[in-house]
């Protein structure tokens, strides 16, 4: 008789406590005889070792175990030798490929190839397991295949902690292991040990250590090297004396002990290093120094700084809050004071610069009625230009700083109502003025329909008849960065409100046209009026700010008209190009607003007595009423052009679609109240029109003014017309043409620089990388993700070069005063491709045709090491010039690693 299983069935013995009754052991010692231990899969539950014969002489007691309601009738006096507890208190579930044979003299289970144990939290996976039921121990090791190389490595989880060794050994009772050539995995660290001893599940003591981030832990690039090394999972590793090596080669940075966090948390607190630079008008310096506060979940905190021989320093803040479902944002202050040369050199200045940088957005989802949020990007006009953790041309460049704040309400009213609070700012970086509105009041009741009955339908002139309620408030500042937030800059503010209430109506004309008519009642109302007189002790004319509530009200009139033209020119379906469409969207708009010359006032220019006229709203916050008629009608004429061609695909029926012109549009005036001198009745013909090329990978876009009237020779505009002037009917005063075209091998083409525009820079990289020189771990090149890519090397590598290239071109004609010049013409060139798979190069360039000079120029190289990362680039030409160099470690946990250098450029 013999008992069989498959090697994938579970087979369970269940073992009861063994008695001294002789039927029982010779019922057992029959059952063991069958051969049943050579199963391959078993399932073990309550085992326990046969009690030995009870003596004839040994006194009857009876153990807690033993009693039972009713007395045991038996000759055979009771056994007192107290039975030994099973140590496999948990259903155990183990399996075997080839073979799990049971040893019932040495008590041993083995289990051979591809071999699985399980046990409450325990899993264990290995080639040959041997489990020992008298020493409560397992073993665990690898096993020869056909070609004599060792295979299935044990692989021996408990809870979270997992190893991969080249054999274990494990005591069930005490919970103690000896690992041997183990590895494990901690975050982003990778460890090896010859010889590692559990002490209990949070303690592990080990020896020939070494630890590294790279992907291969048996052939590493780098690691660290020790020799003793006590390790509490999830939590810290504390080693003795620690070597780094590199390419198996030891270097001379050893550390007597070293100190490594293993939280498992998202980020934990801890000291940022700084790295070591020097400048020739600085000197030498610690930059990028400081601590990171992992404050929450939700929030953290970064500082930073830099300090300088000669004095200089500079402070950064950096905080990234988020909570789900409601809003996110990060908000950058940055200060530096920064010192150049030594007093008492000729080159010696001193500058204080800051920069304050603030995105909010608000999860429209928590809550649909209101909305919040910030894009702030303020402070010095030079800070851009002199910052010494900034290289970003784009922003250099850039004249204007602007920021906003907003908070919206909708109440679900009948009418609705909305109102919005935002806080604008607007600063000229080449002039340092300031415009700020803090705060700036916008609110409004939507439009109610009158005379509409109860069906609700808005047709024809009376019941499209409509009006709504506007009312708008500032509180403005105009200032410099010298006075900003200063008193003066308060003692300056001007605070107004507007009220209006616009009325219209539209309606159709002959079915085909398009009319509407609006009127509009304006009051306004502010604080600060002007009184001008000529001061004859001063002997020039002098404003006097008046305080105090004042107001004007004003009104307007407009209309207009407007239709839809439609035009195909058919081809053929045989031809190439089958058929263009054109359409066209002509408008006419009249608007009269009336003089409102009862708000002003005359006052004398100079002592001649000679008189002009002044109105006391002048540079107001929203202006003066017009002193004269508006009598004014618009002409504007807008086009599109669509072509239907015929697909290169013989397989498709339907021809494709493509856009010849998006837009070409015309616009113009007329004022009747014109005097023909100071003002001229036509206004120039502006025309702008653009298109997308190249599967709307090329922009073009172009743009016009024709003037229609003369000029003389110094270049003022005559009354007289340009055609009888013996000219052409129009004269070209400008034009300009831009073209952007961006292409690339990639399928999802190339990420925008974020961080750039933010800066007030540009999107693509005309102007090189933004690059923060806080932190140059991340890659150079369209942030990408190395732990997202795969090395793909082939044979023929070149085949599969990812690139991309951006191109831009402007061109510009001024004719202003008979100038007839090409007063710009440009292209920029940016590139970037992977020379190798491991090689990244990119350049930005440019030539001026004007100027006949080269543009700005930056060349960037990055070198994949694995688990580092090297990475260079090279401004080589203008004030800008500078090169940096960096090669650091990847991982995070290990960001401190690193050597970093750069120049300093000659803003």
């Amino acid at each position: 008789m013999t008992c069989q299983k498959t090697s994938h069935n579970y087979t369970k013995i269940a073992f009861k406590p063994l008695h001294t009754n002789l039927f029982n052991i010779v019922l057992l010692s029959f059952f063991l005889s069958l051969g049943c231990g050579n199963l391959y899969s078993q399932e073990i539950k309550n085992k326990k070792k046969p009690l030995p014969a009870a003596k004839q002489t040994d006194k009857p007691k009876i153990t807690v175990a033993e009693k039972a309601p009713a007395p045991i009738l038996d000759t055979i006096k009771l056994d007192t030798v107290k039975p030994k507890k099973n140590f496999l208190d948990a259903v155990t579930k183990y399996k075997a490929k080839d073979y799990a044979k049971y040893d019932k003299k040495a008590r041993t289970l083995t289990l051979y190839n591809e071999a699985e144990l399980y046990y409450k939290d325990v899993e264990l996976k290995s080639g040959i397991i041997v489990l020992n039921l008298e020493k409560d121990e397992v073993y665990a090791g690898r096993i020869r295949d056909s070609a004599g190389v060792l295979t299935q490595y044990p692989n021996f989880k408990q809870g979270a902690s997992e190893v991969q060794p080249d054999s274990i050994r494990f005591n069930f009772k005490t919970k103690k292991a000896l690992i041997y050539n183990s590895r494990t995995e901690q975050g982003e660290f990778k460890i090896k040990a010859a010889v590692t001893k559990k002490e209990n599940d949070s303690v592990y003591f080990l020896k020939g250590a070494r630890f590294t981030t790279s992907k291969d832990i048996d052939n590493p690039e780098y690691y660290f090297q020790t020799n003793k090394v006590k390790f509490i999972p999830g939590k810290k590793v504390i080693t003795g004396l620690t070597n780094m090596v590199i390419a198996d080669v030891p270097t001379p940075l050893a550390l007597p002990f070293a100190y490594f966090p293993m939280s498992q948390e998202k980020s934990v607190s801890g000291i940022i290093i700084p790295s070591y630079n020097d400048s020739n008008t600085r000197g030498f310096s610690l930059q990028n120094g400081g601590y990171y506060f992992a404050l929450s979940d939700n929030y953290d905190l970064t500082v930073l700084g830099d300090y300088y021989t000669n004095g200089s320093y500079a402070m950064r803040f950096e905080s990234a809050y988020a909570t789900r479902y409601k809003y996110r944002g990060n908000i950058n202050i940055r200060y530096e004071n920064l010192i150049n040369s030594e007093r008492g050199y000729p080159d010696y200045s001193k500058e204080k610069i800051y920069n304050i940088q603030w995105s909010h957005s608000k999860d429209t989802k928590s809550n649909p009625n209101s909305s919040f949020s910030a894009s702030v990007n303020m402070g010095s006009s030079k800070y851009f230009k002199r910052s010494i953790n900034q290289a970003n041309v784009g922003s250099n460049l850039n004249n204007t700083l602007n920021s906003s704040i907003s908070y919206n309400k909708t109440f679900n009213t009948i009418p609705q109502a909305r109102f919005s609070l935002t806080a604008t700012h607007s600063q000229n970086t080449q002039t340092e003025q300031i415009q700020m509105t803090l705060p700036a009041l916008q609110a409004s009741v939507d439009r109610v329909y009158p005379f509409v009955g109860k069906d609700g339908v808005k047709k024809g002139f009376i019941k499209n008849i409509n009006l709504q309620y506007n009312l708008s408030g500032k509180n403005n500042f105009n200032t410099t960065d010298s006075l900003f937030f200063k008193p003066q800059m308060f003692k300056d503010a001007q605070i107004g409100m507007q009220h209006s209430i616009p009325i219209s109506t539209n309606f159709k004309i002959f079915k085909y046209f398009s009319a509407g008519a609006s009127t509009n009642y304006q009051e306004t109302w502010v604080t600060k009026t002007v009184d001008r007189n000529y001061d004859t002790d001063q002997s020039k004319v002098v404003d006097k700010t008046v305080n105090g509530f004042d107001a004007y009200r004003t009104y307007n009139f407009s209309t207009n008209l407007g239709t839809t033209i439609y035009g195909t020119f058919n081809f053929g379906d045989d031809k190439r190009i089958q058929s263009i469409r054109h359409v066209m969207r002509p408008t006419v708009t009249y608007s009269y607003t009336p003089s409102f010359d009862q708000y002003y006032n005359n006052y004398t220019v100079d002592a001649s007595g000679r008189i002009s006229t002044y109105s006391r709203f002048d540079g107001g916050i929203f202006g003066a009423p017009g002193k004269s008629n508006s009598n004014i009608v618009s002409f504007a004429l807008s086009n599109t052009f669509e072509a239907k061609v015929r697909d290169r695909d013989s397989t498709k029926t339907e021809p494709k679609k493509i856009m010849l012109l998006n837009n070409l549009n015309f616009s113009t005036s007329y004022n009747f109240d014109a005097d023909g001198k100071e003002t001229l009745a036509w206004q120039p013909v502006l025309v702008s029109g653009g298109t997308q090329l190249f599967d709307n990978k090329m922009n073009v876009n172009f743009g016009a003014t024709l003037d229609p009237y003369a000029i003389d020779n110094g270049g003022t505009r005559l009354s007289t017309y340009n055609i009888d002037n013996g000219g052409s009917l129009f004269r070209m005063t400008s034009a300009n043409v831009t073209l952007n075209y961006s292409f690339s091998n990639k399928g999802s083409g190339k990420e925008e620089n974020k961080q750039s525009e933010r800066n007030g820079g540009r999107k693509d990289d005309l102007f090189g990388t933004n690059t923060d020189l806080n932190d140059s771990r991340n890659s150079q090149f369209a942030n990408e993700k190395d732990e997202d890519k795969e090395d793909v090397i082939t044979e023929f590598f070149n085949s599969k070069i990812p690139w991309d290239m951006t191109l831009a071109y402007s061109l510009t004609y001024s004719n202003t005063k008979r100038d007839n010049t090409i007063s710009g013409n440009s292209i920029m060139i940016s590139a970037n491709m992977d020379i190798t798979p491991k090689w990244k190069g990119g350049v930005s360039t440019g030539y001026d045709f004007v100027q006949k000079g080269v543009t700005f120029t930056q060349f960037r190289f990055e070198r994949d090491l694995l688990s580092w990362r090297m990475a260079f680039n090279w401004t080589p030409l203008g004030v800008n010039s500078n090169w940096n160099f960096f090669i650091g470690i990847k991982s995070g946990m290990l960001s401190d690693i690193k050597w970093n250098k750069r120049s300093t450029s000659n803003r």
